[in-house]
């Protein structure tokens, strides 16, 4: 049996040293650890679930990249029109790791009801449509379906919904601009789903219609559209991805990823990522710090029994592997609470919505939780081993402490 570890194991099965004058800061190096592990948890599960949502939502309404005409500006609208028929429609085979292509068109609208009115975008959609994400923002009716002949259907928000006072079933009266002086054309819509994404300053702006009323409200023909949406399976490889698409399509065609046109919501989700490693530095030092408190109390109330092993040809590694596997012992088990706490508090969070946040603000109404076993593994690593490592350096101690000495310690 590994003599270390036995010495180790009696002294914690010792009734002795858990009332013994050390107990107390034990308890709060154990504590000082959980409580870490609890920070670090939550700032990881919140910081990646926040940056995740606002993600996820801005590519619902845009798509991963989005490929339009070099000749439209900045505009929601779509201006010149392109060609459907390209060689990566309806399948981008040039480019891995691209899961869907559809074509969207959209179109400055008016909302009118009789004592109020509301300028929005509609947004045109057709047959290969992905509603993936719209099936999670849905709140009442139904989503539109554009695979028959063309029709009336309309999603609106419920921020719209709200502000106008619709609800399903409705008969929306929109109001599209023409160019000049060309008479306005009205479209009577039939409000069939409301959706909220909680992305205010989307939900505000878009409503999903036919793409085949844009085309003709456009005097466009059938095979000309406004735009490509491009959607890829790992959000990580964006850059390389956009910058292969962008290789891939005509030279009067742009591709532009999400991360630039949304360019400031994507660097301020940026900002999460400096504050939860910030946090998750602060608090292991502050755990490593209680833990170096904590084995010295150790080592001084264990001065004797240093000494008689001394004594007896016990090298000051071997002794100071003792204090080690102890400490081992106290970190594990803050690691332990830590968890259990932690992840109960997200779990919490992630099916009963405790802790509310402001959509304004933050474009979410409820603070996200992303759970994943692989950074829970890496942080519980990172910070036993990092607490372990801390501890080397004050069990030097050891090998300054004289065995006549240290017998003769009381």
């Amino acid at each position: 049996m590994n003599f270390e570890l036995f010495i180790a194991k009696r002294i914690i099965g010792n009734k002795a040293y858990k009332s013994s004058v050390s107990a107390p800061i034990i308890k709060i190096g154990i504590t000082a650890i959980a409580i870490g592990m609890v920070v670090m948890l939550i700032a990881i599960a919140t910081g990646f679930g926040l940056q995740q949502k606002i993600r996820d939502k801005a590519v619902a309404f845009n798509g991963h990249i989005e490929i339009t005409n070099y000749d439209t500006n900045a505009s929601d609208e779509s201006q010149v029109p392109i060609s459907i028929n390209q060689d990566f429609y309806p399948k981008f085979k040039n480019v891995e790791g691209i899961t869907h292509v559809q074509a969207v068109a959209t179109k400055f609208a008016v909302i009118r009801t009789e004592s109020d009115f509301e300028g929005v975008v509609v947004k045109g959609v057709g047959a290969d449509y992905n509603w993936q994400y719209f099936e999670e923002f849905l709140m009442q009716g139904r989503l539109p379906d554009f695979s028959g002949k063309r029709n009336e259907e309309i999603l609106i928000s419920k921020y719209l919904a709200n502000r106008l006072g619709f609800k399903i079933g409705d008969k929306v009266n929109t109001l599209f601009g023409q160019q000049f002086n060309e008479r306005v054309r009205i479209m009577n819509y039939e409000i069939v789903g409301i959706y909220n994404s909680g992305f205010q300053e989307l939900d505000e702006k878009f409503c999903l219609a036919d793409i085949r009323h844009i085309q003709r409200l456009n005097k466009w023909e059938k095979d000309q559209i406004g735009s490509f949406e491009v959607f890829i399976n790992d959000f990580s490889e964006l850059p390389e991805i956009s910058r292969k698409v962008y290789q891939e399509t005509p030279s009067e065609l742009n591709a532009t990823p999400i991360t630039q046109k949304y360019y400031t919501v994507f660097e301020w989700i940026k900002v999460f990522d400096n504050n939860t490693y910030g946090i998750i530095i602060i608090m292991i030092i502050v755990a490593g710090i209680n833990m170096i408190t904590a084995l010295l109390v150790l080592i001084l109330e264990r001065t004797n029994m240093i000494g008689v092993l001394k004594a007896l040809g016990t090298s000051n590694w071997s002794i100071r592997k003792v204090f080690l596997y102890n400490a081992s012992y106290l970190i594990g088990l803050g690691l332990i609470w830590g968890n259990t706490i932690g992840l109960g508090l997200l779990f919490a969070q992630k099916y009963f919505k405790l802790f509310p946040l402001n959509p304004d603000t933050y474009y979410v109404s409820e603070a996200p939780v992303y759970l994943s076993l692989d950074y829970i593994i890496i942080l519980n690593v990172g910070t036993f081993a990092a607490c372990l490592l801390m501890l080397l350096i004050p069990s030097i101690i050891i090998s300054k402490i004289s065995p006549v000495k240290a017998i003769r310690f009381d």
